[in-house]
């Protein structure tokens, strides 16, 4: 009791209470100079220039638990970040974490939410209890002293003077030194003002994009029936997939399916869903990516071309391009909206009705475009029970020490996207029409492997893992008869390095015979014309940047040369 009371006594003390708050502030800014591969001095920069401006806003009051409470926003993105880091590793908040904030279905969350513990209780214990020693110093109207204020007041000048000579020395000495970029929390309030910005466009979108049009024509016979179905699918990864020589039993009915050709040297320009979904439906790519607000996607170019269309979708509305560009369609359908639910987790399956109710429907020209759930996390609620193959999978928590079990029941959700296409492959053939489908994933998956111990998706800097995905191609026997030359070019291109985000939308027109302006056949793979091009990703500020300029591993560089994707890495 008599040591209790020593310890209530101390941090009653304000002046105690100042330092103790100062240093919680600076905390997010010592963690980064231990995650972020910085040069020295824009470390040092970083824990002195915001310590300094830190030390002086605590001067500005004598009551410090009322400048604590003022500086509450600093505290937010401090959680913030430390939960990320131990999520991700490395990396400032990015503009699309605020984004996703606003993005993210409560669902997906809730998944997360649960792995994240150790990383809430760490931000819990280290500002929930300063807030309400803050609140109550707010409360009792406690001071300190005009002697003590004065005095640091004076040290803090001198603390920030040295601040600012180490930020003129990371510009001197650093070339590619961006205060912008590298100085916390510089950079995540520069991210925020960006956030905002793209969520102002994106609200506008209906208004930005009212006029365009794709100036589509059909180019096949007007009197032949065809299908073409265009299938993204979700964190779907190359590496685990049979096809691409993976040494586990993941694609049982694709490795036997005629007509199939499989692209090993696939990568996404982003590993974020709500930018590479709209890259793949529309001709936007990493170069251009903010000409999104102005255009519109791949459903309203074969609409203009005389397809009836459908969209059907496994995921929720999250009141961005995927639902824009969705609800292009003649016929819409987000399945996980047709009810109140929010528990409602349908399997892909139910998209496969929909799927046989569209073709039912006889149209000479349709265009289906499908968004799978595929291999989200929770991996395991993704396939039925009864397809649980690789055991054991139950254990879900994020833990490296579950690797195996997580792993097991990764792989099932491959061997469910397996038998998904294949049997929609065979719904496709049933019609016995010119058809093609054409799939890729948006982008893949850390399962913990490697000694970064990363896991899931959308880090600020991206892994081999979240980066190359599967890249297929589906003719039917009588389309190949048709357009014997397009399947000769698939043959001949797959070896070939390919952009998922650039090639997808460019392979999908030439499948189904769509000719506009905005038609690329350098980029389509079934295209005798397709070019490889350097690898670039789409960074956070939407800037296109070549894989040796993201901050990328050496591991991860080795993978890619291991899986065979060795071209140039420099910029377009």
């Amino acid at each position: 009791m008599k040591h209790f009371n020593s310890i209530k006594k101390w941090l009653e003390n304000q002046e105690h209470l100042f330092y103790i708050f100062l240093f919680i502030l600076i905390v997010p800014n010592i963690i980064l100079c231990f995650t972020e591969p910085l040069p020295v001095i824009a470390k040092v920069c970083n824990v002195l220039l915001p310590f300094g401006c830190y030390y002086l806003l605590m001067t500005l009051s004598r009551n410090c638990g009322k400048m604590f409470w003022i500086l509450f926003l600093f505290i937010f993105f401090g959680a913030f970040q430390i939960v990320l880091l131990y999520l991700f590793g490395q990396s400032i908040i990015a503009v699309d974490m605020f984004l996703n904030l606003v993005t993210t279905n409560s669902s997906e969350a809730m998944e997360l939410l649960d792995n994240l513990i150790p990383a809430l209780i760490f931000v819990v214990v280290l500002y929930v209890p300063a807030l309400i020693l803050a609140a109550i110093s707010i409360i009792r109207k406690q001071k300190l002293t005009t002697e003590f204020v004065s005095r640091q007041r004076k040290r803090a000048f001198v603390a920030l003077g040295i601040g600012v000579v180490s930020l003129a020395a990371a510009y001197l000495l650093e070339k590619r030194y961006e205060i912008e970029s590298d100085l916390y929390p510089v950079n995540v309030c520069y991210n925020v003002g960006l956030a905002f910005q793209r969520n102002a466009q994106t609200q506008n979108y209906h208004d930005t994009s009212k006029d365009f049009s794709f100036q589509a024509r059909p180019t096949h016979p007007a009197e032949k029936r065809e299908v073409y179905v265009l299938v993204v699918g979700e964190t779907a990864r190359a590496m685990n997939w049979e096809l691409y020589g993976y040494d586990r039993n993941t694609n049982p009915e694709l490795t036997k399916t005629e007509g199939l050709t499989a692209f090993p040297h696939v990568l996404t320009e982003s590993n974020t869903t709500h930018k590479s979904v709209p890259m793949l439906l529309s001709s936007i790519s990493a170069l251009n990516f903010d000409s999104i607000y102005y255009q519109k996607g791949i459903i309203t170019a074969f609409k203009e071309a005389g397809y009836q269309t459908a969209f059907f979708s496994n995921q929720r509305y999250n009141n961005s391009f995927i639902d824009f560009f969705g609800k292009e369609a003649d016929t819409w359908d987000f399945i996980k909206e047709d009810t109140v639910d929010s528990n409602y987790n349908p399997s892909d399956d139910e998209l496969l009705k929909l799927v046989g109710k569209e073709l039912e429907k006889g149209a000479r020209k349709q265009f289906i475009v499908l968004h799978t759930y595929g291999s989200h996390f929770n991996y395991r609620e993704r396939y039925p029970s009864e397809m649980s193959f690789f055991k054991p999978d139950a254990l879900m928590e994020a833990e490296a020490k579950n690797r195996s079990s997580l792993v097991n029941a990764y792989d099932n959700t491959i061997r469910y996207t397996d038998d998904f296409l294949a049997r929609l492959v065979n719904l496709l053939k049933e019609q016995e029409v010119d058809a093609a489908m054409l799939y890729t994933s948006d982008h893949g998956e850390d399962i913990f492997d490697d000694k970064r111990h990363l896991f899931l998706h959308a880090s600020p800097v991206p892994s081999y893992y979240q980066l190359h995905v599967p890249f297929l191609v589906w003719m039917s026997d009588n389309y190949q008869q048709a357009y014997p030359a397009l399947q000769a070019a698939a043959a001949a291109n797959r070896m070939k390095n390919v952009s998922s985000s650039a090639s997808f939308f460019q392979t999908m027109l030439q499948l189904g015979g769509v000719e506009t302006p905005y038609r690329n056949d350098s980029l389509s793979v079934v295209s005798p014309l397709y070019t490889e091009k350097s690898r670039v990703y789409l960074n956070d500020h939407n800037e296109p940047r070549p894989l040796d300029d993201i901050g990328m591993k050496k591991i991860d560089f080795e993978m890619l040369r291991k899986n065979g994707i060795s071209s140039p890495l420099s910029d377009r």
